[in-house]
């Protein structure tokens, strides 16, 4: 029943001057303003109070007697009761009271879980960013043009011949040429599986490109600092905002993803594949299911993840987070004087509720799996980009973290307080990365003869060194 009717019946009650002793409530204001929402019985009739089994209407009297009086009632009291029909007496002459009591109930907050507002300023922070989040809702890149048109403002001027030559002669990144429709690449690239996930992009829109030549970075760095001019037009998959590279998305959006001993010798193998494989493993655990201790397990690539393994073995029911090895360990100091763990699949990431992601050499690759868990992502720092980062909104999508993980402890406390809060971000985060990023932009058909570009048919004469290229048709 809403709060009006439970007023109007009080003030009813109030005007009859019935003659009705009403044991006193145990509950505290707090506690009251709580049970006035407890709603009616089939039928129509007035619930009961499951705090002490009397009607609502008497909660608001007694309540009055608590603002009037500034008491709080106790069982088995008489002093206790006497403040209560005394109050009651004040408001019978008149309804004022109670339209005071109406203006004095605080609206129920829509996101706060405890009283004294102990998590107010992140609770604001979320309220403020969904207010102020305006989804995307186009179906086709546009959503992504103005990332396009910041990287490319420095090229306002166009890009010269002169100027493409100097990108080839420096050997910044693989070299690749489309003419005719058919995509052509030097002999040379450094990791042949991230070349093929460029390559399967590309061959899926080459019927609509021009005659062109590009150079593409299929290292993990950006190569365009922006104090070296005049800047060069390099494609990479990352960078911060001191590199003048051009972001494309990453060829792990295919394949060719970061290979780690033994689990994935290899790398991570089809992205499409891997997908349904996290996907599956979130819906074998869901939010309820979830282990609520917070899970990073990776190596040592940047320091910036040493405060959040500290704190792991000073607080292990908290945190479970611990150092890998990675092909440049050498001994325990590369895990900070522990044995190193063993390596975890990502489907077993999604077994828990919170996952870290660190940057590690440049922007991580983790980053958009782990939303495929349905768990709430804590995102560390905001200095590294890939193309999508823009689109993915902190306290909407993912939990923002301090680059020295200064602000993390209580960053986990408040979401382990505030459990629905926490699965809401992780929802929408996972809905996002899924329809937006992997069915939106790359859910497609892969080339029926990407079998033919693997095995070099398709070029010809003095392009035979250049080995791989199709029709576009």
């Amino acid at each position: 029943m809403h709060i009006y009717a439970y007023i109007k019946s009080a003030s009813s009650a109030l005007n009859k001057r019935a003659d009705q002793r009403l044991t006193p409530c145990a509950a505290s204001p707090e506690k009251l303003r709580g049970l006035l929402g407890s709603g009616s019985e089939p039928g129509g009739r007035e619930a009961l109070c499951r705090h002490c089994a009397v009607r609502p209407s008497a909660h608001v009297v007694r309540l009055l007697g608590h603002l009037c009086a500034g008491l709080r009632f106790h069982p088995r009291s008489s002093r206790d009761s006497a403040v209560g029909r005394q109050a009651m007496e004040l408001g019978a002459p008149s309804q004022l009271w109670l339209w005071l009591l109406l203006l004095l109930l605080p609206p129920v907050p829509g996101r706060e879980k405890e009283s004294g507002s102990k998590w107010k300023v992140f609770i604001d922070q979320i309220n403020r960013a969904l207010e102020n989040y305006e989804p995307c809702s186009s179906p086709n890149c546009s959503c992504y043009h103005g990332v396009i048109e910041e990287d490319l403002t420095p090229f306002r001027g166009g890009i010269s011949r002169k100027m493409m030559a100097e990108v080839v002669r420096r050997k910044l990144g693989t070299h690749y040429q489309i003419i005719k429709n058919r995509l052509y690449r030097e002999s040379d690239c450094m990791f042949p599986s991230r070349c093929s996930g460029v390559e399967h992009f590309i061959l899926e829109v080459i019927g609509r490109l021009p005659d062109m030549e590009m150079v593409i970075n299929v290292r993990d760095y950006p190569q365009v600092p922006k104090w070296m001019e005049p800047a060069i037009p390099i494609f990479s998959f990352s960078k911060t905002s001191e590199y003048h590279d051009i972001m494309y998305p990453a060829w792990t959006f295919w394949e060719g993803g970061p290979a780690v001993w033994p689990i994935y010798p290899m790398g991570l193998g089809r992205w499409d594949l891997f997908r349904e494989d996290l996907v599956r493993s979130a819906a074998q655990w869901p939010w309820k299911k979830k282990n609520s201790t917070a899970y990073f397990r990776g190596s040592r690539t940047s320091p910036e993840r040493d405060p959040l393994i500290l704190l792991s073995r000073k607080n292990p029911k908290l945190v479970d987070a611990e150092y890998t090895k990675n092909q440049a360990w050498k001994s325990m100091k590369d895990t900070l004087g522990k044995p190193a763990a063993k390596d975890v699949h990502l489907v077993d990431h999604c077994k828990y509720k919170y996952l870290f992601n660190f940057r590690g050499v440049a922007a991580s690759f983790r980053f958009k799996h782990l939303f495929l868990c349905g768990s709430l992502v804590f995102h560390v720092g905001d200095e590294w980009l890939e193309f999508f980062y823009p689109q993915l909104k902190p306290w909407v999508h993912y939990i923002p973290v301090k680059t020295d993980l200064s602000n993390v402890q209580e960053l986990l406390q408040f979401v382990k307080a505030n459990d629905d809060i926490a699965q809401e971000i992780a929802e929408r985060g996972s809905k996002y990365m899924l329809r937006k990023i992997y069915f939106g932009l790359f859910d497609s058909p892969h080339p029926s003869s990407m079998e033919e570009i693997r095995n070099g048919k398709g070029g010809t004469g003095k392009r035979e060194a250049w080995a791989w290229g199709r029709n576009a048709g």
